[in-house]
């Protein structure tokens, strides 16, 4: 398994790998897993992270272009990792220390904060660019976390955003250099560890229930 958890003072910090971190089957299925461990560990809040280079590419457009067949259930199963996170009982934040894509772009947003890489790697859209248009889900996801003037600056023109401009459009809390982005991630959320688990998730739910409603209908 690529994925990772490590603890830091009931901060679980989970490295979703050193590669592409593209969503295969068993890449969504071990980021749940680590997830179901850190939270029955104990762990008050989360941060996922990932190598240098790259945070997430997001879909597994190979895997899905030899499993055609099951499309519907494999957008099912991203889906569901996006409400996940949306809706999760612990604070959260995404320690971008690298290319964020698509989907891996959109799993950035499911979280409460974020945290890019100052220097280097790109926040991006590209379905206006790659010719998918957004599933309504998805839509209501980077919709429900973004201005407008951002939503629209990133899902209709396919742009590449650096730290410093996902920072003034609003999409990033903040940037860091590489070697500071987790660090400064898990220091972000040390504030809010204790929160009540079931009151957090209520007001999540609450918030992005129209979200959650909406990825569901795939």
């Amino acid at each position: 398994m690529s994925v990772t958890i490590t603890v830091d003072d009931s901060i679980a910090i989970l490295d979703l790998g050193d590669g592409e971190n593209r969503f295969s089957p068993e890449f969504l299925d071990d980021v749940d897993n680590a997830i179901d461990q850190a939270l029955a560990d104990g762990a008050q809040a989360l941060v996922t992270s990932a190598g240098a280079k790259f945070y997430s590419n997001g879909l597994d457009l190979d895997w899905l272009g030899s499993h055609s067949d099951q499309g519907p259930w494999y957008v099912g199963r991203v889906h569901g990792l996006l409400s996940r996170i949306l809706t999760l009982e612990v604070p959260t934040a995404a320690a971008v220390v690298g290319h964020a894509f698509g989907a891996g772009a959109m799993l950035a947003l499911a979280h409460d904060f974020r945290i890019m890489r100052a220097d280097r790697g790109f926040f991006c859209l590209p379905e206006v660019d790659i010719r998918i248009p957004f599933h309504p889900g998805m839509a209501s996801l980077i919709q429900a976390k973004l201005t407008p003037a951002a939503a629209v600056a990133s899902m209709t023109t396919g742009r590449r955003f650096g730290g410093a401009d996902a920072h003034a459009y609003g999409i990033v809390d903040a940037t860091a250099a590489e070697s500071e982005v987790t660090s400064s991630a898990v220091e972000l959320l040390r504030p809010l560890l204790g929160k009540d688990r079931g009151t957090l998730a209520a007001i999540k739910n609450t918030m992005f229930g129209s979200v959650v409603d909406a990825l569901a209908a795939v």
